[in-house]
């Protein structure tokens, strides 16, 4: 019978501040990762093609845009 117990609550207000401030921190983060991507991919495509190649600036990009993508879509 020691099992019908009631467990302690934990703080509402807490979690709910936390909850709140999780998605904005999320997008600050994300926003900061792609402006740092896009100042990279224009600073090594100003140096020409013998320091970046079309297949790197694509695959730089595809992986960039994956991880936005999974940031902003993730619940």
């Amino acid at each position: 019978m020691d099992d019908a117990l009631p467990r302690p609550a934990a703080p509402l207000a807490e979690e709910a501040l936390l909850g709140l401030l999780l998605p904005f921190w999320q997008l600050v983060i994300g926003a900061v990762v792609v402006a740092v991507v896009l100042l990279s991919v224009g600073r090594l495509a100003r140096r020409g093609r013998s320091r970046m190649s079309a297949a790197l600036l694509i695959t730089a990009t595809a992986i960039a845009g994956l991880t936005v993508l999974g940031v902003l879509l993730q619940s």
